[in-house]
């Protein structure tokens, strides 16, 4: 069992994370693929989004910040189903509304958001979620305030990361994934 594996189970054991929160991908893959509860029910897998890249942002509602979500609805419009863009909610910043049903007013409401949300997750402090923990594992990347970016390839492995101030649809970013997906087509 790999060292990634191992600290999730011990983790889930302690009851800090859901079991089934953390997924090695099938023995074809290098990256792992992980479980986002959605805010709309159900269930996020990484591993559904293979052969795409997916930009993971973490999202607070009452941010300086918050406005960036047009521009993250306009970059999943932009590329429709040749990229996904998912929002994880958290409140690690005391930023977020108290409640996922809240949240999903407030984005329905103010934004139009018809992107992948999650429920509110942790990822720089507390129980955070077995993606961040990753992500942090794997390039020392933590999220320092609301609106950090991850983008990962269709293979799962990560390709980059940005800070708040990184617009979602600056050249910075769409360069990036539009080379992922000339990559992978």
């Amino acid at each position: 069992m790999n060292l990634m594996r191992l600290v999730a189970v011990a983790v889930a054991s302690l009851g800090l994370l859901s079991a089934g929160a953390f997924e090695m991908a099938n023995a074809a893959d290098s990256a792992p693929s992980f479980t986002f509860a959605s805010i709309d029910g159900g269930n996020y897998n990484t591993a559904d989004w293979r052969g795409k890249p997916v930009l993971v942002v973490n999202t607070a509602s009452m941010c300086g910040f918050t406005p960036q979500y047009v521009d993250l609805q306009a970059l999943s419009d932009h590329y429709g189903d040749k990229a996904v863009v998912l929002a994880v909610p958290s409140d690690d910043f005391n930023q977020e509304l108290a409640s996922d049903a809240e949240v999903k007013d407030f984005c329905a409401l103010n934004y139009g958001l018809t992107l992948p949300m999650t429920t509110i997750s942790h990822v720089a402090a507390g129980a955070v979620h077995p993606f961040y923990v990753w992500v942090s594992e794997t390039t020392g990347f933590v999220p320092g305030w609301n609106f950090n970016k991850v983008l990962i390839g269709p293979d799962g492995a990560i390709v980059n990361s940005w800070g708040s101030a990184a617009n979602p649809m600056s050249s910075t970013i769409t360069d990036e994934i539009d080379a992922l997906i000339a990559d992978a087509g």
